[in-house]
């Protein structure tokens, strides 16, 4: 059974026939159900307690993943939906695990090393994306700590997948990648903080998706908290270069301060439609944190799901980037 808000239904429709024209057969296991995690009750109605009775297994994915959103809708949607999403497992006699997506970036910007067991930590958070998915953890674990059955999946930045290069979203490294594109073979980049120092977490969507699928399953999992993160991760300078190479770009760096950096985006008339990078995003170019990963190498050793290095599938991004300029930047809202 999927949540869906009604106005993504026709969406949800026509990606489940691909999924039936890919995987046959699995098509007819999955029932759309429409509902809001914004309301208390889900949106389901009369329909909660036979749902809740019938459901053995939560995956709680839903969020606005925006980094521009406002306080009082990523409290909303992101908060309050978690809040209301526990509370009907609390109707789920028969549940098994509630299983949930958060980020890596409930850390906020915490100098130094943010383990998996780490939550509170005194952290300043860049934007109200990161403040409200904290909020939204830390209830969570308040209710394991209580004795739901749960398991928390914190990924780092997500790109498309390594493979095909394939995503549905535009934001991270992508809009250094457009931005180069966009410009002739000598580029210039503008430059914050100090790119051979600061780390940019990147992992493939389908390093996510295949770890979820495998550490959900394990009945040790339950309790754990799992950084979906490089444990090796490329400083900002590298993943520059890297994508520079991808482009086929020469790329002139132009350094600025944070500040300056970001106020020019917000306070420079068409400086934003120009280079149509938020400058909320460029907080990640300066971020202090470094990701633990010890739970997740220790649960997928053996498997064969780890993070590929991001030399090795730059270039199918770019080409997918090239291919699909359809491809926005917008959240699903």
């Amino acid at each position: 059974m999927c949540l869906v808000q009604r106005k993504w239904a026709r969406l949800a429709h026509t990606r489940l026939e691909q999924i039936g024209l890919a995987l046959p057969g699995l098509q007819d296991r999955v029932e759309l159900v429409e509902g809001d995690i914004t309301l208390q009750d889900l949106g389901l109605g009369d329909r909660t307690s036979r749902l809740a009775r019938a459901t053995t297994e939560i995956y709680h994915l839903a969020a606005v993943y925006d980094l521009t959103v406002s306080r009082e809708l990523g409290h909303r949607v992101n908060v309050l939906g978690t809040r209301h999403m526990l509370q009907f497992a609390d109707g789920c006699t028969d549940l098994a695990r509630f299983q949930y997506v958060s980020t890596c970036y409930v850390s906020g910007r915490y100098p130094g090393i943010f383990s998996e067991d780490d939550l509170g930590k005194g952290q300043e958070f860049n934007n109200f994306y990161e403040e409200t998915k904290f909020l939204a953890e830390a209830e969570v674990q308040d209710r394991t700590r209580a004795g739901l059955p749960t398991t928390i999946y914190r990924p780092a930045i997500v790109v498309g997948d390594s493979r095909t290069g394939e995503t549905q979203k535009y934001d991270g490294p992508y809009f250094v990648i457009r931005w180069l594109l966009r410009q002739p073979r000598w580029a210039v980049l503008p430059m914050v903080g100090n790119p051979h120092q600061t780390r940019l977490n990147l992992v493939p969507r389908e390093y996510v998706v295949d770890a979820i699928a495998h550490l959900s399953g394990l009945p040790h999992s339950r309790g754990r908290v799992y950084q979906l993160a490089d444990p090796e991760p490329l400083t900002v300078h590298d993943i520059v270069e890297e994508i520079a190479r991808a482009t086929d770009r020469r790329v002139a760096r132009l350094r600025l301060p944070l500040g300056v950096a970001k106020r020019a985006i917000t306070d420079v008339p068409g400086l934003y439609r120009l280079m149509r990078i938020p400058a909320e995003a460029i907080d990640y170019f300066v971020q202090p944190t470094h990701y633990s990963t010890f739970h997740a190498r220790t649960d997928l050793e053996g498997t064969g799901i780890r993070v590929p290095p991001f030399p090795s599938y730059v270039s199918r991004l770019v080409r997918y980037v090239r291919e699909h300029p359809e491809v926005s930047s917008r959240a699903m809202v």
